[in-house]
């Protein structure tokens, strides 16, 4: 079970000065340790929240009308635009597993977020370019059924280009924006709860406004004014995430956090043979006079304990001490259960992807659904297919802010957990919606397969599907976001961000495989699930499959989640006494 207050040991006695300044290992701009009242917390959080915010215009306003782009400009057919946008998605949230081992271990946060954000402006600058150079437009008239190569090739340099910067801004701004909270502050820390959700409203804002009004502008206006503008409001943003520098709490980068990882497995093998000692305050853990500079440290846990044996100090070993404290020999309590934190987290890593995969489908065949029905809410108005992705973003926004500001405080008064209820209960709740939301897509999917006129099915008839999947998300990705970023050793918390995203990456993935798997088996029974076009297609046996793979993988996670071991942190206790 998650500790209602994690075990506190260990006092450090100090002045009430003392107070004012922040202990968690963090610094300020100029590498001192920060002064609370003028670094840290909203006013620090806030310029990051604004950088991603742009960053989210940009990315659903691409990602969410791309199978458009490719099939009405490109003029790929459905099922190689769909695999297209899958594997550019997947690639884009696999992509920070990189960015984020190299800030965590060698450029530090704030470093990588404003390199990744200019590799990110280039290639929004490249789009941009592409629609107004005419030797690099897709052709010279309006209409051609074959666009230049080289428009092609462009594009899909400009947005791995934005996969690049994506990579390297989205683990880092996120986990940054989290360091502006002190863990070991009660009412910091409980900011910093509401803050993952703050920042996924600020999220579902950009996204939002990208697939309506970018996405309007893409439609109806131009594709080329619609990257002008993503280009100009990225470069606004990244001056005014510069301009906070001077209020931002950095974390220094502590090198690879691989290395202890292998440590601990090594001297574990090594020591294979010795019995479990009969107490974990026989294990080795530094002394508690470098706990200041050796950061939290992690109390003993019970499961995995054949890890506990490389914290084991081996008294018939040579004395001297480069013998006996050799890493690759000795390493401390909390290096074991860093590692056992990694492993725990693979299992609900492994569990979560099925509701990537779910989240593919809204930005892929949900929008070519919603180009087949009827666009019309006027006479004289029409919105754009991806627009209707609009409802998803509208129904997470509500599910945060009602979660946040009403839920949690019912909760906490009702379990005494400062969270309201677990992480992983959280995430479990969300995963329902995902069942719910692929039944209702098979449903309406029939019904417009059924229709005389499909095109005269209004679009809002997709209205369920995607509100239902937002208001999964407000639950199950922003409970993903916490839980990777506060249950990842203290040291790879751009990584824990970058394990987050890889489920989406993954998923896109598991989806292009299951499109490939699925139209292979179908084919050979005399019919495709996967046609020229949707109306010779049979999505809605797709979404009954993704419906039952869902609601198969709840009953693994909710397995999972009954007996997980939550990060067990000692922390400070600050006695305060007079001079």
């Amino acid at each position: 079970m998650e500790p209602e207050m994690e075990k506190r040991r260990g006092e450090i006695n100090t002045n009430r000065d003392d107070e004012n300044w922040v202990y968690d290992s963090s610094v300020d701009h100029k590498g001192r340790v920060p002064l609370r009242a003028s670094t840290g917390v909203w006013k620090a959080s806030l310029f990051i929240i604004t950088i991603e915010f742009s960053e989210r215009l940009s990315y659903f306003g691409i990602a969410t009308n791309l199978i458009s782009y490719l099939t009405q400009v490109i003029h790929q057919d459905i099922k190689t635009a769909a695999k297209n946008v899958n594997f550019w998605a997947g690639v884009t949230t696999i992509m920070p597993l990189i960015g984020g081992f190299l800030a965590d271990a060698y450029t530090g946060r704030f470093n990588m977020v404003l390199f990744s954000s200019l590799i990110y402006i280039m290639g929004l600058s490249l789009l941009t370019i592409a629609q107004f150079i005419p030797s690099l437009k897709p052709c010279n008239t309006k209409m051609c059924l074959e666009p230049r190569k080289i428009h092609e090739v462009v594009l899909f340099i400009a947005l791995y280009f934005i996969t690049v910067g994506t990579g390297g801004h989205k683990p880092c701004l996120q986990s940054f924006g989290a360091d502006q909270f002190d863990d070991d502050h009660l009412e910091e820390r409980k900011k910093k709860m509401s803050y993952f959700n703050w920042w996924n409203f600020a999220l579902c804002c950009g996204l939002l406004l990208g697939v309506t009004v970018i996405v309007y502008v893409q439609d109806y206006v131009s594709w080329g004014v619609a990257d002008l503008i993503l280009t100009i409001t990225m470069a606004i943003t990244i001056v005014t995430f510069y301009m906070g520098k001077a209020c931002y709490r950095y974390r220094v980068p502590e090198g690879s956090p691989l290395i202890p990882m292998l440590q601990v497995l090594v001297a574990a093998i090594r020591k294979r043979n010795l019995p479990n000692p009969s107490s974990p305050a026989l294990l080795f853990e530094v002394p508690k006079s470098q706990k200041h500079c050796q950061g939290r440290l992690l109390l003993h846990t019970n499961r995995l304990r054949f890890l506990d044996k490389a914290a084991i100090i081996e008294e018939h070993v040579s004395t001297s001490y480069e013998q006996k404290y050799n890493p690759w020999r000795l390493t401390t309590l909390t290096q074991v259960e860093e590692v056992k934190l990694i492993l725990n987290m693979i299992p609900i890593w492994l569990t979560s992807l099925t509701f990537g995969v779910c989240l593919a489908q809204a930005s892929t065949f949900f929008v070519k659904q919603a180009a087949t029905m009827n666009l019309n809410i006027t006479d004289n108005f029409k919105i754009p297919p991806a627009s209707i992705y609009s409802l998803g973003a509208i129904a997470m926004l509500i599910s945060v802010t009602v979660y946040d500001k009403i839920l949690v405080p019912i909760l906490r008064k009702a379990t005494g957990n400062e969270r309201g209820i677990n992480i992983l209960h959280r995430i479990g709740f969300g995963m329902i919606f995902s069942v719910m939301a692929m039944s209702a897509a098979a449903l309406v999917e029939r019904r417009r397969l059924k229709a005389d006129e499909p095109q005269s099915m209004s679009v809002f008839w997709l209205a369920p599907q995607y509100i239902i999947l937002g208001l999964g998300d407000g639950f199950t990705l922003v409970g993903l976001q916490e839980y990777f970023y506060d249950q990842v050793p203290d040291s790879m918390r751009s990584l824990g961000i970058a394990f987050y995203l890889s489920v989406i990456g993954v998923g896109s993935f598991i989806s292009s495989f299951l499109i490939m798997a699925v139209d292979h088996v179908t084919e050979k029974g005399g019919r495709s699930w996967f046609g020229k076009d949707l109306n010779s297609s049979r999505l809605d046996n797709f979404y009954w499959l993704l419906a039952a793979m869902n609601g198969l993988n709840l009953c693994f996670y909710g397995l999972l989640a009954r007996g997980y071991t939550y990060k067990n942190v000692e922390r400070r206790v600050v006695v305060v006494t007079d001079v």
